[in-house]
């Protein structure tokens, strides 16, 4: 018996489900799902850049499985902070969904001047401004469906594409963002799988669910953002598609008098992670 550590929403129960069918089926071993409150489960209303940035929907799930009520982790990568959590490995980076952003209710060119767009995330935020200085924006917290019923009139909201792929709820979508413009967080699309350093049996367990591409293309944008720092409060996105080209976004704020600077190169096939880095140090000293 594998337990599985998750948070409860709909999308973590749907993802944890997809996993540990894909552990069953490549291991035989049957998997039992512990379900775990989170600070960013508790807290609904206060603004998620205002509660401390990544880690507050994942600190509690590792926690469990570090205390040994739970054998591995599963979470959204674009959640982990970009240094691992003392005590644990990354075991398996599953394949990827579609990681790029999308907006629900109007297109971009579908909304009036002036309308008002909602989303929690400084860097959609920043990312919108850049070709749509006009719009405004309010908060968003809430699960997915509860997001949903809140589209500002004649507004829009923004939604990972992955999130609408895992409930099935695809055909909501108003426009998927192009990527190289509209730049993911660090990780987006996909779900990471944690376990203890030194569980040997548990680590042979979910390696069979590892996606080498996948793991390759996350652990490079991982690396841009360990470069600029955990205390990193900047609207940050990195990205690298299916043609190795990485494309990173940073910004020194989320309105329309901010400054930002935007990359796209190609990977290249040696010292990659230290490409990324070298983007890092670019991107803080354009902005500094």
């Amino acid at each position: 018996m594998i337990r599985l550590a998750t948070r409860s929403s709909a999308q973590a129960r749907t993802q944890a489900e997809v996993v540990a069918q894909s552990i069953s089926s490549a291991t035989g071993m049957p998997v039992e799902l512990v379900f775990v409150e989170t600070l960013g489960d508790q807290n609904k209303d206060q603004p998620l850049h205002q509660m401390g940035g990544q880690g507050i929907f994942v600190k509690e799930v590792q926690q469990a499985v570090l205390r040994g009520d739970a054998d591995i982790a599963v979470h959204s990568a674009k959640d982990l902070p970009s240094q691992h959590a003392e005590g644990l490995v990354v075991g398996a980076w599953c394949e990827r969904r579609d990681a790029r952003d999308a907006l629900v209710g109007k297109s971009l060119n579908e909304l009036e001047l002036g309308a008002t767009v909602a989303t929690g995330s400084v860097r959609r935020r920043a990312q919108l401004l850049t070709v749509r200085p006009d719009l405004k924006f309010v908060e968003l917290r809430g699960n997915i469906h509860t997001r949903l019923e809140k589209i500002p009139n004649n507004g829009s909201i923004v939604m990972a594409i992955a999130a609408m792929q895992v409930l099935g709820i695809t055909d909501q979508i108003a426009e998927e963002l192009v990527s190289t413009d509209f730049v993911p967080m660090v990780g987006q699309g996909c779900v990471a799988v944690e376990c203890r350093e030194g569980d040997r049996d548990t680590l042979a367990a979910i390696s069979g669910i590892d996606h080498a591409r996948t793991r390759f293309a996350v652990e490079i944008e991982r690396a841009f953002l360990s470069e600029l720092g955990a205390g990193c409060s900047m609207p940050v996105g990195a990205h690298v598609n299916d043609a190795n080209v990485l494309s990173t976004f940073m910004a020194t704020g989320a309105t329309n008098s901010d400054r930002h600077v935007k990359f796209v190169e190609t990977v290249p096939t040696v010292n990659a992670h230290e490409f990324a880095r070298e983007l890092a140090r670019k991107s803080q000293s354009a902005l500094a």
